[in-house]
């Protein structure tokens, strides 16, 4: 092979070695850790969260529920959590939570569940991921991928939305999320 023919090669091996690099540092996501209040939870955002509470009706009760949620890169990245008084209903609160978060997406179907690893995690209800495809408020075709668990007396959904959303990404979300084995933090 001619000289200049191998330095071409090497040339476009660089470039593409580079732009994956570059795919790979993607600016919009600025991951850092996050101790939501008033919980034993800690997990990885890629933006700087908001936070907001708001009550609820949960389980025919008005409950109050804090969010933490940002958005970059495209996508929606949410975080709620609930205090219940009645922790035998826990299972219950969280699958109609889930039913609800589907229908509110126009989801086609009741999503795809499979179980999650959430170090800390309460096992009965068990954590999972919902995958689902359903359409924004405006018309336009949305992905999403919620988790669900509980840890004592609280309940969580961890959710990110986006047209679609990256593996990588997604990994490095549902991932991080650790519960420590002591008592919420103030």
């Amino acid at each position: 092979m001619a000289p200049a023919s191998n330095f071409r090669i090497y040339l476009t091996h660089c470039l593409a070695g580079a732009c994956l690099l570059l795919a790979a540092c993607n600016p919009a996501f600025n991951w850092r850790e996050v101790r939501p209040d008033n919980t034993a939870l800690s997990l990885l955002l890629p933006c700087k969260p908001d936070k907001a509470t708001r009550n609820v009706p949960l389980g025919g009760q008005q409950t109050e529920l804090a969010m933490l949620g940002c958005d970059t890169g495209g996508a929606t990245f949410a975080l709620a959590v609930a205090t219940v008084p009645d922790t035998s209903q826990l299972a219950a609160l969280l699958a109609g939570w889930r039913a609800a978060t589907l229908v509110n997406m126009k989801a086609t179907g009741t999503g795809q569940a499979t179980p999650l690893k959430v170090p800390g995690a309460s096992v009965l209800p068990p954590p999972a991921l919902v995958r689902a495809e359903g359409r924004r408020a405006d018309g336009s075709g949305v992905q999403s991928q919620a988790a669900y668990f509980a840890h004592g007396g609280q309940i969580f959904q961890a959710v990110i939305y986006a047209d679609k959303i990256s593996p990588e990404v997604s990994e490095t979300f549902f991932s991080s999320f650790k519960l420590d084995s002591g008592s919420a933090r103030p």
